[in-house]
């Protein structure tokens, strides 16, 4: 995910959900808090259990890119399928 979010490599991520995780990146990077992340579609949640205190949004099925915040900075920022 790092390596994408970077460079761009789609290696690591699924390769169909290359173009909603750029726009969702671009909207945490954009983000200073997590409901700037309440978007149509986007389905901001946050997470509960041993997550508790970051959020994710939705990427496509079961797949969630995952993060918190720290101030006004995403940090923890992860993409995994949760399910």
């Amino acid at each position: 995910m790092q390596r994408y979010a970077e460079t761009g490599s789609k290696a690591g991520i699924q390769p169909a959900h290359a173009k909603r995780l750029r726009n969702l990146l671009t909207a945490l990077d954009a983000a200073s808090s997590p409901t700037d992340m309440n978007a149509p579609g986007y389905r901001l949640h946050a997470l509960h259990g041993d997550l508790e205190g970051q959020w994710a949004v939705s990427v496509s099925g079961n797949w969630r890119l995952t993060f918190a915040f720290q101030g006004e900075d995403a940090i923890l920022v992860d993409y995994q399928d949760y399910h």
